[in-house]
């Protein structure tokens, strides 16, 4: 037992890099006995190494750029989104804008544009090769990396996308560290999200990019810490323009700007025209970056290609699941098209509530706001695919809440859909994820209201 108990670190290393190995080049998604298996042995290793002082941060650093490593020549295994990551980039590289497009209409030409486009196409599935892209330029621009490195194999495609999304993850783990030793929060926090199994295989293994969203925020969030609202503006921006999620945050930086203690009306006013500047860098960052695709169908494009997510697809919904049952009791069909269009307009409220009711003048109290208000978002939206959790549990990194981390060991369960052929959900694997998430997350709300809290 001594001896176990002298070396658990070692061991607990060693049996995570064989797991991960393991999942990276052996395991296939609609084996959902074994993913279930190794992820909860994995989350049990991870827990038991964030709970030992016997590594020093810089060796905990370390190891988590080999469990990365692990992957490196993995195909991804859980996701297919890949492929068409591969698709867009490879048109630009050809001089095609790949926002006036659909993959579906080359091949039913039988029309080949660019190299392995067949496979490509086969690979991204039916279903996302009928929509146009919808990924935001800056995400283009990595995608079109991997095109410029390696345009005729994917095998090479995917090195290159994984190289950028673990450049990523370190960039995050570099202002991530500086930021909470700026906030006087310890510094392993970190790790919750940079040893956290779910972001090592969800981005890392199965290339979602959430890793250079977060990149640019983490490091915008740091300029804002620092009073450089410029850089922080133009840097959350850039984060727009990976993923769109931080739009959800701009009306939460108000009081940030104008609710701190300032000692006169001018000062004040001052505030809120900074305010409309931060406001204003942020929009033409994103347009900037837009223009190289700009043309009369892109919004038309785009705009449909986003409006998919509220109005047409369904996976691994919380209170949606509950309306829409609710529609099938009353009217005897699916609400979707309804149901779809009031969740946002309940998000915009829980944001305006937030922005003008809740303290969020200092930089914890921000980071809560936000994990709260994405984390409604979610819980009432009709999709939420794994990767997205990525966001909530960066957030939850600089506050007292970590039930985004919990979240991210169950939202394994998603994955039994997978399993069946064809696809289909089993909404009790659904229920007993949220049913854990949400009260997890209410046993956290009573336990730090009753102390001294960031919200």
């Amino acid at each position: 037992m001594s001896f176990l108990k002298k070396y658990q670190h070692i061991i607990l290393i060693a049996i995570s890099i064989v797991l991960y190995f393991f999942f990276a080049y052996f395991l296939e998604r609609t084996q959902f006995n074994i993913l279930v298996l190794l992820w909860f042995s994995l989350f049990g290793c991870f827990y038991l190494l964030m709970k030992t002082n016997k590594i020093s941060f810089s060796n905990l650093v370390g190891i988590s750029i080999i469990f990365r490593l692990i992957f490196l020549f993995a195909i991804p295994n859980l996701s297919q989104d890949f492929y068409r990551f591969i698709w867009d980039g490879r048109m630009i590289l050809e001089g095609l804008n790949p926002y006036l497009s659909l993959p579906e209409t080359f091949i039913q030409q039988n029309n080949y544009p660019i190299a392995e486009a067949a496979e490509l196409y086969s690979g991204m599935g039916e279903l996302n090769g009928s929509h146009y892209t919808n990924y935001p330029p800056l995400n283009q621009l990595c995608f079109l990396i991997a095109a410029i490195f390696s345009s005729k194999s994917i095998f090479g495609s995917v090195i290159v996308l994984r190289v950028l999304i673990i450049l990523a993850d370190l960039g995050i783990l570099y202002f991530g560290k500086k930021l909470l030793e700026k906030i006087n929060l310890p510094i392993k926090n970190i790790f919750w999200y940079v040893l956290n199994p779910f972001i090592i295989i969800e981005m890392t293994g199965n290339l979602h990019f959430e890793p250079v969203m977060l990149f640019f925020f983490i490091f915008g969030m740091y300029q804002i810490h620092q009073q450089k609202w410029i850089w922080a503006a133009i840097l959350i921006g850039c984060s727009i323009s990976v993923k769109l999620i931080p739009l959800l945050f701009l009306p939460l930086f108000f009081q940030w700007f104008v609710n701190q203690k300032k000692t006169s009306q001018v000062s004040k006013t001052c505030e809120v025209l900074k305010l409309l500047g931060f406001y204003l860098i942020i929009i033409l960052t994103v347009i900037i970056l837009f223009l190289p695709f700009l043309s009369s169908e892109l919004l038309s494009n785009y705009s449909k290609s986003v409006g998919l997510w509220f109005g047409k697809f369904e996976f691994n919904a919380s209170f949606y699941y509950i309306f829409r049952e609710i529609g099938y009791l009353f009217r005897g069909y699916n609400e979707i098209a309804i149901i779809g269009k009031i969740t946002p307009i309940l998000t915009i409220l829980f944001l305006l509530f937030l922005t003008f009711f809740r303290k969020n003048s200092d930089i914890k109290q921000l980071f809560t706001v936000m994990l709260f208000s994405l984390c409604f978002y979610y819980f009432t939206s009709t999709t939420v695919h794994p990767w997205y959790l990525a966001t909530p549990i960066i957030l939850s990194v600089f506050t007292k809440y970590k039930f985004s981390v919990v979240w991210s060991l169950f939202i394994i369960l998603s994955y039994q859909a997978y399993a069946n052929n064809p696809w289909q959900e089993n909404l009790w694997f659904v229920a007993l994820e949220y049913i854990i998430v949400l009260s997890y997350l209410f046993y956290e709300i009573v336990n730090k209201t009753s102390k001294k809290n960031y919200i």
